[in-house]
């Protein structure tokens, strides 16, 4: 699926990207490197969902934090040194990658010093808005969706319903109990575009409502804050954003989702990171014939379309 390019409108200026977690599947890596800067290819995975926020109008990258992650920030920090050594050796392409991430937006980053949940860590940012900001972005850097544009798809339908608006992905029924679950209702005869009744978290396959999906995008009104602040812990004992978000919907805010229906890559997991690692490697030139052979050799398969083979 991709997002045509229509009239700009950009409704939030922050995006924040909740990171505090402690990466434990992927450990013992994450004893060392947070799990949002492991290399999809050679562009960590904070990075890429950086670049997705700046593409769609963020002009603040938030980054929620744990102690002990502030790594995290010093990617993001111009590295002198190294970039005089590339400018001196003639580097040009690496200093190009190099500065890239230091030049998308400005960044800055609040603790989250206790592991108490999603909703918790959204929370932490309020501080980081300005009064004016009524509305903000959160990206969840375990998905990588992909074509980008679904951000400004859902700056168009918060502009024409306001409210918030959030990102939703068609999954098979058997492996909805891994998801936060829409309960939803057209909208306006766009089949992409759906009016949130409530939400379910990790339902059993005969209980689930749908089968869509959150996906790991929202576009939040400003009230989030107050539901957050609102509500109890929920599932885990933690601050459920899910549990905030069915509070703005009993409140009468408008909830609407938007079906991507493009590519998904999970992260969060070490078969989700080798599947996008993959994928974005036999999406460039110079690692994608030798990888497409290897792969073939290594499964055993033909490549009909250069064997000849009708």
């Amino acid at each position: 699926m991709g997002y045509p390019a229509t009239e700009f409108v950009r409704q939030f200026r922050t995006a924040v990207v909740p990171a505090a977690g402690l990466g434990t599947r992927f450990l013992p890596a994450t004893k060392a490197v947070p799990k949002e800067l492991l290399p999809i290819v050679d562009t960590p995975g904070v990075e890429l969902v950086a670049q997705e926020a700046a593409a769609a109008g963020a002009e603040r990258l938030v980054l929620v934090t744990a102690p002990g992650k502030e790594s995290l920030a010093a990617y993001f920090a111009e590295s002198r040194e190294l970039e005089q050594t590339l400018v001196e050796r003639g580097k040009t392409a690496l200093l190009a990658k190099v500065r890239h991430a230091p030049n998308l937006l400005t960044v800055r980053t609040v603790l989250q010093q206790r592991p108490l949940g999603l909703g918790h860590a959204v929370l932490q940012a309020e501080q980081a808005l300005d009064p004016d900001e009524i509305s903000v972005a959160v990206l969840l850097p375990d998905d990588l969706v992909l074509p980008c544009g679904v951000l400004d798809a859902m700056s168009r339908v918060r502009r024409r319903y306001g409210g918030s608006v959030l990102c939703a992905f068609d999954v098979p029924r058997a492996e909805v109990g891994a998801y936060g679950v829409f309960d939803v209702a057209p909208a306006d005869g766009d089949p992409n575009v759906l009016r949130v009744n409530g939400m379910v978290e990790k339902p059993a396959p005969a209980d689930a409502p749908s089968t869509y999906a959150a996906a790991g995008r929202y576009l939040l009104d400003r009230a989030v804050f107050d539901a957050l602040r609102a509500i109890g812990p929920g599932a885990g004992g933690e601050l459920q954003l899910t549990d905030a978000i069915a509070l703005l919907i009993a409140q009468g805010h408008p909830v609407h989702v938007v079906v991507h229906r493009g590519t998904r890559h999970d992260l969060g997991n070490p078969g989700g990171y080798l599947r996008a690692a993959v994928d974005f490697a036999l999406n460039r030139t110079e690692y994608a014939a030798g990888l497409r052979v290897w792969l073939l050799d290594r499964l055993g398969v033909d490549d009909v379309r250069h064997s000849g083979a009708a």
